[in-house]
């Protein structure tokens, strides 16, 4: 009831009632970001184009209750617009650690390499429900999409994962063999 208050003060045009919701969403709004850019300064500036959008547009939510997955949105489609500007390839720093560590950040850059195969739906289905731990029901409030089509999307993500990390892994045993001759 406190966060709805807030929210309501703050489409009043109340500057430190719109200052509290973003202290108590910003760990989320970075945690959600990070995940999409994989870099802290894309994060960040991510969080605060969103924050800006959020202020300047914030009369036109029209339920309070919804502030949450209307914030979200916000991010992740200003994060699909810088991702468009920037076309850059994420890029992989080289660490020199054990065979063990190795091994984990190459089976680590393999699934993010595979997530990025996905469309962006089923990108965000996965991150929301893995990541974010949400619920099929918030994912579909989130997306704006029937229960049923979040979970179609979570099959066929799942399904598209698997044969992408398959195939790598074919094709890297396939490598090692023909190393190993």
């Amino acid at each position: 009831m406190k966060q709805v208050r807030l929210i309501k003060k703050a489409q009043k045009g109340n500057v430190p009632a719109f200052e509290t919701l973003m202290l108590m969403y910003q760990e989320r709004l970075y945690k959600t970001a990070f995940l999409y850019t994989r870099n802290k300064e894309d994060s960040l500036d991510a969080v605060q184009e969103t924050v800006i959008k959020a202020f300047k547009h914030l009369s036109g939510l029209k339920e309070p209750a919804y502030f949450s997955s209307w914030l979200t949105r916000i991010l992740i489609h200003t994060i699909f617009a810088m991702k468009k500007k920037q076309q850059d390839v994420v890029p992989f720093e080289q660490h020199h650690e054990s065979v063990e560590r190795h091994d984990f950040l190459e089976d680590k850059l393999d699934l993010k390499n595979a997530l990025d195969v996905l469309d962006e739906q089923y990108q965000l289905v996965i991150q929301l429900f893995y990541f974010q731990d949400y619920s099929i029901s918030m994912i579909s409030e989130q997306m704006g999409v029937p229960e049923g089509t979040v979970k179609t999307h979570l099959y066929r993500a799942r399904k598209l994962l698997k044969q992408t990390l398959e195939k790598e892994e074919s094709v890297d045993g396939t490598k090692r063999n023909e190393k190993a001759l």
